[in-house]
C-alpha cells in the first residue's frame, strides 16, 4: 500500500511540475512631455513633434515588451508613426479631452479601461485634463498566463492640496485594484509625482497594501529613504540609478502567478536627441520581471 501511495504522490508531483511555466518580460515607463508646445516647452529643447517621432523610433529599436507613456497628447501620431509594437492603445485625445495615458506592447491584452481621478488640485493644471489610470490584463506568451497592468499619472505639485489629491489618487487606485484584480499578479507603473523623500508622501499607501517598489528592492536593498530627507537629483538624462524619480514601477505576485523584479535601470542615455539633449523632462525607467506559475 505504501508503495502505491508513493507512486501516486510521485505521479501527482510530476504532473504538477509539468504544468508549471515561467518566463520574463520587461516594462518601460516614460512621461514623454507631449503637452502642446504653445502651453509649455517642458524645458526640453527642440521641436516637440520631432522629439515624439524620435521617441517612437527608439521604442521600435529597443523593442521593450511593454511601454507605458504619460503626457502623450498633441504629438501622439508622430509617436505611433515611428513605433512598430504589435499592440497599442487607441489614444483618448489631445488636451483637454485626453488623459495622455497610452500603452505599447508586444503582447495582447484581454480587457482595457480608462479611469479618471475623482480628485484633483488646480494649481498645476491637473484638473484641465482627465488624468487618472488605465487598466489592462496582459496576456503573456504562455497559455493562459495573464498579469494585470496599471498605468497612471498622479496629481502634480507640492502644495498641501496636491498632497491631499495624490493621497486620494492612490486610495482610488487601490480600491479599483481590490475590486478588479483580487488575487492577481499586478504591476503599477507611471508618473506618481511622489518621492519617498517628500514630507506628506502618499506612496506608503501602495507599499503598505503589499506592493514592492523595484527601485527600493533592487537599488536600495529594501531601505526606503526617510520622508523629509534630502533627495538625490537624478538629472536628465540620468546617469545613475541610486537617485529617486517621481516615475516608479511597483508590483505584487498573485495567487497563481508569481512575480519578481530582476533589474532596474534608467535607460535615459538611450533616449536623447542626436545632439545629446533630452527628449523629455522625465527619465525613462525599465524593470525586467521574472514570472512563474505553480
Amino acid at each position: 500500500m505504501n508503495t502505491i501511495l508513493t507512486s501516486i504522490t510521485t505521479l501527482l508531483l510530476l504532473v504538477h511540475l509539468s504544468s508549471a511555466a515561467s518566463g520574463t518580460f520587461d516594462i518601460l515607463t516614460y512621461n514623454i512631455a507631449g503637452l502642446p508646445s504653445f502651453l509649455t516647452d517642458n524645458g526640453v529643447p527642440g521641436d516637440k513633434a520631432t522629439n515624439a517621432a524620435t521617441i517612437g523610433s527608439k521604442f521600435a529599436e529597443y523593442a521593450y515588451d511593454v511601454i507605458h507613456v504619460q503626457e502623450d497628447f498633441a504629438y501622439h501620431s508622430a509617436l505611433y508613426e515611428h513605433d512598430n509594437h504589435a499592440y497599442r492603445t487607441v489614444t483618448s485625445g489631445n488636451v483637454p479631452l485626453g488623459s495622455g495615458l497610452n500603452t505599447l506592447s508586444q503582447y495582447p491584452w484581454t480587457t482595457f479601461a480608462r479611469v479618471p481621478w475623482n480628485t484633483c488640485f488646480l494649481n498645476e493644471a491637473d484638473c484641465l485634463t482627465p488624468k487618472g489610470f488605465t487598466f489592462m490584463r496582459l496576456q503573456l506568451p504562455s497559455g493562459g498566463v495573464t498579469v494585470d497592468l496599471y498605468n497612471l499619472h498622479a496629481d502634480a505639485g507640492d502644495e498641501q492640496g496636491d498632497k491631499n489629491a495624490r493621497h486620494a489618487n492612490d486610495e482610488q487606485l487601490l480600491a479599483y485594484i481590490a475590486a478588479n484584480s483580487v488575487g492577481r499578479a499586478v504591476v503599477i507603473a507611471g508618473d506618481l509625482n511622489d518621492r519617498y523623500t517628500e514630507a506628506g508622501r502618499s506612496i506608503d499607501l501602495l507599499t503598505r497594501a503589499g506592493f514592492h517598489d523595484a527601485w527600493i528592492e533592487l537599488v536600495r536593498g529594501g531601505s526606503e529613504p526617510a520622508a523629509g530627507s534630502p533627495n538625490i537629483d537624478c538629472g536628465i538624462p540620468a546617469g545613475r540609478n541610486d537617485c529617486e524619480d517621481v516615475d516608479k514601477i511597483l508590483y505584487r505576485s498573485g495567487d497563481s502567478v508569481g512575480l519578481s523584479a530582476l533589474n532596474y535601470i534608467h535607460v535615459a542615455n538611450k533616449f536623447v536627441q542626436p545632439n545629446g539633449e533630452r527628449l523629455s523632462d522625465h527619465n525613462p525607467i525599465r524593470v525586467e520581471f521574472a514570472w512563474s506559475t505553480a
